[in-house]
């Protein structure tokens, strides 16, 4: 059986690599307390999307998606310190990813929310 393909695990994936990259750059620049910052809050976004596959409930799998939303949230504010500081260049590219990433988390959430209230009217 073909697995199907999971659009917020690629986005959360590929997005990790690119904040890996340019905190390299920013490590480089010797601008450590914002690269791990930024590098904490936007792996964790793959990571919580990634443990939320194997979540025990819907109940569950909605909260952690929502642990995601807010570490998306977190790591637009890092990239927006980025952007208003003149020295850290890069960043647009990744601020368009994580407000895609963002909406897709968002819809996520709110089309969970949706089956877990038809579910309790059901039961």
């Amino acid at each position: 059986m073909e697995e199907k393909e999971n659009l917020i695990i690629n986005l959360t994936t590929a997005f990790s690599f690119k904040i890996l990259k340019y905190c390299q750059t920013l490590n480089q620049e010797k601008h450590f307390h914002i690269s791990n910052q930024l590098l904490k809050s936007s792996t964790s976004i793959g990571a919580n999307v990634s443990e939320v596959q194997n979540s025990e409930s819907l109940t569950d799998f909605i909260h952690k998606m929502k642990i995601a939303a807010k570490e998306g949230s977190e790591t637009e504010y890092w990239l927006d310190v980025c952007k208003n500081t003149n020295s850290f260049d890069g960043h647009s590219e990744l601020m368009k990813d994580i407000v895609s990433i963002k909406k897709v988390l968002s819809k996520i959430i709110s089309t969970s929310k949706s089956k877990l209230a038809l579910k309790n009217i059901k039961t």
